[in-house]
């Protein structure tokens, strides 16, 4: 896949080595270092997922990073893990390129290999929307959004073991405690 200027990006799972560079550039995608503590207290969490932790490079060089990590949906009849993505990133010099969909693209594949359900997020409907998001309230799913965020922020997007019949996939998202320092406007203490 390449971006506007031809060249390719390469996606791959993050690595230790990476770590210096992801912070850099989540930092800079966001305006603030909050996402990358974020993205360090997602990484340190039971939540983390390794295998949905990955990387953009073009040139060699780290331009994105997106996490999928579990939270929980809690329904009528119990709670059950469901796949979180948060946060995607991309450097600022690169973004409009491709780069946050390619990446987006390839961590739903990693989630629905690893029989993920479904992956629920809040974020922007218009850029969820033209990768396959829904809002998520048609699934049944609530996610408890910041004041200023619009209802169709809350989105989630079915994947092949998605079960439309199973009650265990409606119901309230709980976010892991790594999200807990993140304030309704973005930032973290």
């Amino acid at each position: 896949m390449g971006t506007d200027t031809g060249t390719t990006i390469v996606i791959r799972p993050e690595t230790a080595r990476d770590r210096a560079a992801i912070r850099r550039l989540v930092a800079a995608a966001f305006g603030s270092d909050a996402e990358a503590h974020l993205v360090d207290r997602i990484r340190a969490s039971p939540e983390h997922v390794p295998e949905m932790a990955l990387v953009a490079e073009v040139g060699g060089e780290v331009v994105g990073h997106v996490m999928i990590s579990h939270a929980v949906l809690r329904s009528d009849v119990g709670d059950r893990r469901v796949a979180l993505l948060s946060p995607l990133a991309v450097r600022p010099d690169h973004q409009r390129s491709g780069v946050g969909s390619a990446l987006v693209r390839h961590a739903l594949a990693r989630a629905d290999g690893l029989g993920e359900p479904m992956v629920v997020l809040e974020g922007s409907p218009t850029y969820y929307g033209a990768l396959g998001f829904e809002p998520a309230e048609r699934y049944g799913i609530e996610i408890d959004l910041p004041e200023w965020a619009p209802p169709d922020a809350a989105q989630v997007i079915p994947l092949r073991s998605y079960d439309p019949g199973d009650p265990t996939l409606r119901g309230s998202v709980i976010y892991p405690e790594a999200f807990d320092t993140v304030h309704d406007d973005g930032a973290a203490p």
